[in-house]
């Protein structure tokens, strides 16, 4: 079974943002990550609420995103961070997470993510993707090399959907990150599907 982890942008949904949620959350991917950068912290922490509580119904993994404080706040046991502010967060806050990520754009980049703590990364961008217009995807083989250079589950993200998603797993990554397939598409489950078909090794 292929590992996914959604990484939002409500910005880009098709529908109400919770509703989708709900469908990605019952397909049971590896984690959901909450990435709404735009929001203020407070906006932020209500939206999170929300979100954990769909996440905990569905026993799926919920990733809060940046802001430490709420997510200590709300009893949070993962957190996302970008690697500036990986380095800023105490070790007394990095205790309170069972999971800990971060996303890396280059080798060292990750290997310092691994010795400041983090559980798993996120390495990219591997293809071409909308999110990074006008930037070459850095490909299979800076993947691969992550993958072959740490001792943590490594997700990579960047233009991935089913027509190469198993490239993705044969450079020896855990799973994928989608994020603009799973806020844009018209219906989660078949879009899933797609992943499905591409390899057979993926139930929805």
């Amino acid at each position: 079974m292929y590992d996914f982890i959604c990484v939002t942008n409500r910005l880009l949904c098709k529908e109400e943002f919770l509703h989708r949620i709900e469908k990605i959350a019952s397909k049971h991917p590896a984690g959901i990550i909450l990435r709404e950068k735009d929001l203020s912290e407070e906006e932020y922490k209500q939206l999170a609420k929300q979100v954990l509580e769909i996440c905990a119904k569905h026993q799926v993994p919920c990733i809060l995103h940046s802001f430490v404080d709420v997510a200590m706040e709300l009893g949070a046991e993962a957190i996302h961070l970008p690697l500036p502010m990986l380095k800023e967060v105490t070790e007394t806050q990095k205790v309170r997470f069972k999971v800990m990520g971060s996303s890396c754009h280059s080798l060292e980049e990750a290997l310092e993510a691994q010795r400041l703590g983090c559980t798993y990364i996120i390495a990219g961008h591997i293809f071409q993707t909308d999110c990074k217009k006008g930037l070459a995807g850095r490909g299979l083989h800076f993947l691969e090399h992550i993958c072959n250079s740490v001792s943590i589950p490594v997700y990579a993200i960047g233009g991935i959907d089913y027509h190469n998603i198993y490239s993705v797993y044969e450079a020896g990554a855990k799973g994928a990150c989608v994020m603009s397939g799973l806020m844009k598409c018209d219906d989660v489950a078949l879009y899933l599907i797609g992943f499905e078909k591409a390899d057979g090794k993926y139930s929805v």
